[in-house]
């Protein structure tokens, strides 16, 4: 798995877990959601992830996205 895959499957779980824990929990827990959604689209124009420093960190391999 490389940094792209890595950073799109965290970013699908952390939506994931939002939405069933605003619907079961609490719905203040759909304001992840806008976090998550809002870090995707500042990465998307400005080319900086934390998650993908972070994986790197980690030493997973490098993908065409995010090096």
């Amino acid at each position: 798995m490389n940094i792209d895959r890595a950073v799109f499957a965290f970013a699908g779980v952390i939506v994931l877990t939002s939405l069933a824990l605003g619907y079961l929990v609490h719905p203040a827990w759909f304001l992840l959601n806008a976090f998550a959604g809002a870090n995707m689209l500042q990465a998307a124009f400005t080319g900086f992830c934390p998650a993908a420093k972070i994986f790197k960190l980690l030493g997973v391999q490098s993908g065409s996205a995010f090096q």
